[in-house]
């Protein structure tokens, strides 16, 4: 069974990864809203957006995956009912 210091790196780093996706999204809307401000074709940039939305959903799912690792980590640590007599 993976242990609780190894999942919560892999939170941690997921955490990182999905924010860095939401900022490069957020980018990649204000390019495609520049380009067609100029009147420029926006194929590309729009299956770039949409390659970094399918890359943040995988990143999303990866990281509800570690939560419920890291769940069944914690409720195999803590102490059950004590046993009847």
């Amino acid at each position: 069974m993976p242990d609780l210091d190894t999942e919560t790196r892999h939170l941690a780093r997921a955490d990182r990864a999905i924010a860095a996706g939401e900022r490069r999204i957020a980018e990649q809307v204000e390019r495609i809203a520049h380009l067609r401000r100029c009147d420029l074709s926006i194929a590309a940039a729009e299956q770039l957006l949409h390659t970094l939305r399918q890359t943040l959903i995988g990143w999303q799912d990866t990281r509800e995956e570690i939560r419920r690792t890291i769940a069944r980590i914690e409720a195999v640590a803590r102490p059950g009912p004590a046993p009847q007599a």
